[in-house]
């Protein structure tokens, strides 16, 4: 098939603009189709990503889906076509390509069209509240748009940043006026998706159940011994090998030890319980690594913490293995390179038990350097110039210094505020050159 020049300014894609809209439209129409039916491809790994129709076309995927979702209506929305469409554009590209106009298609579909609004129009949706407009039965409003509706607000939680569970809150809660059943079954069952044996496990050490669409892990440990720790750690393990579990996410765990990880000021949830007792045993630790790195995911967090504890998922078990020595200098130098400083500050907490039990050695200096990049404000303490005052901590302070941009974590920012709108496209992030680090 002879298909025309690309037209982007990259000569990536093709753009629909006026002048070829006629002669581009087959193409598009039928890279639409082939998005419902999963027959696209991504063209190749740069942004803004691309996909290619089954005939070679290649489109933007966020002109496809802004495209789509201008001619869907409430009254003929399928759902089933229309979870496969947005479904296929997120596997190949990312959920924040798509949500913006999968949400400003439900906004106008589902809220406007069905919903009255009470509250300041300055407000924002998510502290608005709805009803049903005067005259319309909920029997009336599409259940094909409610499920899609519930769709999208499980992606938010899956695949949305920290804050956008806001947005879940939202558009189930716009559901919910209308069929509270279809709530209710997400609540006590999750998605579907996830397979039984990991919906719910009841062995002789433990009961649990795992809930993908609230994204909470609610685990019962019976005894306190080496087994029912090994086998909870493995159940973690398998939950977050399924590639659509939340990757940020709760663990409401609870057991008969009440041990804790000796370190100062970090709060006593049930992560904590459980790396602590299973941290006692050696031939655990290989199992609490393996969960660390499944669980370790930049820009996510452990969602049952307050936000001045917030965390990286996986931040427990890599603190109790990191304070058993610098065999696991490795797992704690790979965490800090993930650790989001706007949303992980526990890691100040560990860093201080760290150089107290270890001090300032050859070893720990870049250990800590990279720590104290990883957060944004790390309290100033004598201690730390105490712990310092020897020619051992000075010269390894000295030579981090002279090695200080193989210390930095990738992608470290210059600080620059570019206080982004929601609504805009995400500015990729610029690293700060040496001399900004120094």
């Amino acid at each position: 098939m002879n298909l025309p020049k690309r037209n982007s300014v990259d000569g990536r894609c093709y753009w629909m603009k006026p002048e070829v809209q006629e002669e581009l439209q087959p193409l598009f129409d039928q890279c639409i189709q082939d998005t419902i039916d999963g027959r696209i491809t991504r063209l190749d790994s740069l942004w803004p990503p691309v996909v290619v129709s089954s005939e070679g076309a290649p489109f933007e995927v966020h002109d496809l889906v802004r495209k789509w979702s201008e001619v869907q209506r409430a009254e003929t929305l399928d759902a089933e076509k229309a979870i496969a469409f947005s479904e296929n554009l997120r596997r190949l590209s990312r959920w924040g390509e798509i949500d913006y106009y999968l949400r400003g298609l439900l906004e106008q579909e589902l809220q406007e069209k069905y919903f009255v609004v009470t509250g300041r129009e300055d407000d924002h949706r998510w502290n608005r509240e709805y009803s049903l407009k005067p005259g319309i039965r909920a029997e009336e409003v599409p259940e094909p748009l409610l499920r899609f509706a519930c769709y999208v607000a499980v992606n938010y939680k899956v695949y949305g940043m920290s804050f956008q569970y806001l947005d879940t809150n939202y558009l189930l809660g716009l559901v919910e006026k209308v069929r509270p059943d279809m709530v209710k079954k997400l609540k006590e069952n999750g998605t579907g998706r996830l397979p039984l044996h990991l919906q719910k496990r009841k062995t002789d050490y433990f009961t649990a159940s795992a809930n993908d669409a609230f994204a909470i892990i609610r685990i019962t440990a019976r005894d306190s011994t080496e087994e029912c720790y090994g086998e909870v750690l493995d159940y973690l393990c398998e939950l977050l090998e399924q590639e659509d579990f939340p990757h940020s996410y709760a663990v409401e765990f609870k057991g008969p030890e009440k041990r804790y990880l000796p370190i100062t000021g970090l709060p006593k949830k049930g992560i904590n319980q459980l790396c602590a007792c299973a941290v006692q045993y050696p031939s655990l630790h290989s199992l609490l690594e393996r969960y660390a790195r499944l669980a370790m995911r930049q820009y996510e967090q452990y969602t049952n913490l307050s936000d001045e504890q917030c965390a990286l998922p996986g931040s427990f078990a890599v603190f109790a293995l990191g304070m058993l020595g610098q065999e696991w200098r490795q797992l704690v130098w790979d965490y800090f390179g993930l650790c989001d400083d706007e949303h992980s500050r526990l890691q100040e907490k560990f860093l201080r038990e760290y150089v107290k039990q270890f001090g300032f050695t050859a070893d720990t200096v870049p250990i800590f350097a990279r720590g104290v990049l990883s957060m944004q404000n790390m309290k100033y303490s004598k201690d730390y110039a105490a712990w310092m005052a020897n020619a051992e901590s000075l010269d390894a302070l000295l030579e981090a210094k002279v090695h200080l941009s193989e210390i930095v974590p990738s992608g470290f920012s210059s600080g620059e505020d570019d206080d982004d709108d929601e609504n805009e496209e995400p500015i990729q992030e610029t690293e700060a050159s040496p001399e900004e680090v120094l």
